[in-house]
């Protein structure tokens, strides 16, 4: 499963919002990956997430998949859409 997301806060994904995904992704059994810039990167992993240089307005791909591919893509998505807010 994927879904396609725009980054919403202004500072984009550095280090703190790139651990709150991270630590969301973490929650689940599923693979997760994050696609941005013609990159692929794994989702649980901090410095991979970081590597994908994402600034505000940037759009990602995030594919999991696994058996609770749908709850992660949903978690993932409102942490997204609310600016990396838990």
């Amino acid at each position: 499963m994927e879904k396609t997301f725009i980054i919403l806060n202004e500072e984009g994904m550095h280090a703190r919002p790139a651990g709150a995904f991270v630590k969301v992704a973490n929650e689940f059994k599923s693979n997760i990956e994050v696609k941005a810039n013609n990159m692929t990167k794994n989702g649980k992993s901090i410095m991979g997430l970081m590597s994908l240089g994402l600034s505000k307005d940037s759009e990602i791909t995030v594919i999991a998949n696994g058996e609770d591919a749908e709850a992660a893509l949903n978690k993932l998505g409102f942490l997204i859409e609310n600016k990396f807010q838990i």
